[in-house]
C-alpha cells in the first residue's frame, strides 16, 4: 500500500508519518503545498524522510493560489458571517487538488490528511477528493477510534515523538494551532478556546506574525493606490504586479499599519461554534479597494443582485464546495459582473484602519452634474420625483385606508 499524506511538519503530521507507516504497513509519501507559508516550509523534506517517509514533495502553488483561487473569491467580495475573509477555506480546494495530482504521479492508492475530526478542513479536503478523485481511498486518522485512543491529546503525541526520535517543535507554552498562507494566518484551539482570553495584551501579543499591534503602528498615515482591471488588482502604487505580487506587497503595507486583525466566534460547518483569531492584512486592503471601484462602475441593480449572493458564495467556500456546480455557476455570474470594474482607488492606512480617499474610472457611472446639489442642469428633473414618490407610496396609502387598525404607530 502506498499512502500520499498532506504534510506540514507540525506535531500532528509528524506523528502520522510514522503511525500510518506502522499501522498500514505502507509506504508513505509526504507532500506540502506551498501556498505562501514561507519559512515554515524550510527543512520539510529532511524532516519527513527522517520521520519515515519514502519520499517528499513540496509543490510551489503560490501563483496558482493567488490567480485562480484568491482573485476569483475577491471578485465576489466574499466574507463569511460578515467578518472572516476565508483565508484557510480558500486554500483547501487547491491543496486537495494538488494532493490528488501528487498521488496519481507517485502511484499512491490512498490519500491521508491530519485534519481533526471536529473541524471544517476534513470536510473541505474530502469534498475535493469526492469531486476530483472518488476512486482513491481516503484515510482520516482523527476519525479512527484506534488513533484517538492512542493519542487523546497533545501530551501523548509529544511522548510518541520522543519515544520514536521524531523531532518536533511542540511546547505546552504555545498550545494553539496556526495555519498560514498568502492570504492570512489563523490561530485557534488550545488557549484560544476560551472566548474571554485576550491575545492582544502585552504578554500574549507575540502570537501575531503578519501585523503589528495597531497601538504600535506608525503615528503617520500612509497612502496606497490600487489599479483594477475587470475586477482584479493589477498594480500597486503604479507598479504592475502579478496576483501573488499584489498580495505580498499589500501584506507588508497593511501589516506595518496593524490592519487586518479579527477575533471571532464562527459557526463551523460540522455544527459547533469555534473561536478563531485571524490576520488578513493584504486582503483587508484589497477588498476595500475592490468595493470602491465597484461603487462607481457597477450598475445599481447588478451590484445589489451580486451582493445578495455573497452570503451563499461565502458559505460554499467555507463549507468546502469550491468544485461544486453551484459555486461554478455563481462564479460565472460574478465574473460577468466585473467586466467594467476598472479604475483606481486611493486608500489611507493608519493604525488598523483603512479609509477610502479617492476613486476614479474611465467607466464611471458617477455623473457630477446629476449628483450635484448646485442646480446644475442634467438628465435628472426634480419634478419627476413627484410621480415616482406617489407610485412608490400607492400600496402604503391603500394599506392605511383598508387596514388602519393593524398599523403600528
Amino acid at each position: 500500500m502506498k499512502i500520499a499524506l498532506a504534510y506540514s511538519g507540525g506535531l500532528d503530521t509528524s506523528v502520522l508519518v510514522r503511525w500510518l507507516k506502522d499501522h498500514y504497513n505502507a509506504d508513505v509519501v509526504t507532500f506540502a503545498a506551498d501556498v505562501g507559508q514561507e519559512e515554515e516550509l524550510d527543512g520539510l523534506e529532511e524532516k519527513a524522510k527522517a520521520t519515515g517517509a519514502v519520499e517528499h514533495h513540496t509543490l510551489d502553488l503560490v501563483d496558482e493560489f493567488a490567480a485562480d483561487y484568491i482573485y476569483p473569491m475577491m471578485r465576489a467580495n466574499a466574507i463569511y458571517e460578515g467578518q472572516y475573509f476565508l483565508g484557510t477555506s480558500i486554500a483547501r480546494p487547491l491543496i486537495g487538488k494538488a494532493h490528488i495530482d501528487l498521488a496519481r504521479k507517485v502511484g499512491a492508492n490512498a490519500l491521508a490528511h491530519g485534519a481533526t475530526g471536529k473541524g471544517n478542513d476534513q470536510v473541505r479536503f474530502e469534498l475535493a477528493y469526492a469531486a476530483l478523485a472518488p476512486d482513491l481511498k481516503t484515510i482520516s486518522p482523527w476519525r479512527l477510534d484506534v488513533f484517538r485512543e492512542a493519542f487523546p491529546g497533545r501530551a501523548e503525541m509529544i511522548d510518541y515523538c520522543r519515544e520514536n526520535n521524531i523531532n518536533v517543535e511542540a511546547s505546552a507554552s504555545k498550545p494553539y494551532s496556526m495555519d498560514r498562507n498568502l492570504l492570512h494566518i489563523s490561530y485557534e484551539a488550545g488557549i484560544l478556546e476560551d472566548p474571554w482570553f485576550d491575545p492582544t495584551v502585552a504578554e500574549n501579543k507575540d502570537m501575531y506574525k503578519l501585523s503589528v499591534d495597531p497601538e504600535d503602528a506608525p503615528n503617520e498615515a500612509e497612502y496606497v493606490e490600487l489599479d483594477f482591471e475587470k475586477g482584479d488588482c493589477v498594480a500597486v502604487n503604479g507598479e504592475a504586479l502579478s496576483p501573488a505580487g499584489v498580495f505580498k506587497k499589500l501584506n507588508a503595507l497593511a501589516g506595518k499599519h496593524g490592519i487586518g486583525r479579527v477575533d471571532i466566534v464562527e459557526n463551523r460547518f460540522v455544527g459547533m461554534k469555534s473561536r478563531g483569531v485571524y490576520e488578513t492584512p493584504g486582503g483587508t486592503i484589497y477588498m476595500m479597494g475592490h468595493k470602491q471601484v465597484e461603487s462607481i462602475t457597477m450598475d445599481r441593480d447588478l451590484e445589489h443582485l451580486r451582493d445578495s449572493l455573497i452570503p451563499k458564495y461565502a458559505e460554499l467556500v467555507y463549507n468546502g464546495f469550491w468544485f461544486a456546480p453551484e459555486r461554478e455557476a455563481l462564479q460565472a455570474l460574478i465574473d460577468d459582473s466585473q467586466k467594467t470594474v476598472t479604475g483606481t482607488v486611493r486608500l489611507k492606512l493608519y493604525k488598523g484602519n483603512v479609509t477610502t480617499v479617492g476613486r476614479k474610472s474611465p467607466y464611471s457611472l458617477y455623473n457630477e452634474d446629476i449628483a450635484s446639489m448646485e442646480g446644475v442642469q442634467s438628465d435628472y428633473n426634480p419634478n419627476d420625483a413627484t410621480g415616482f414618490i406617489r407610485l412608490q407610496g400607492l400600496r402604503l396609502r391603500a394599506r392605511f385606508h383598508a387596514q388602519k387598525g393593524f398599523i403600528e404607530q
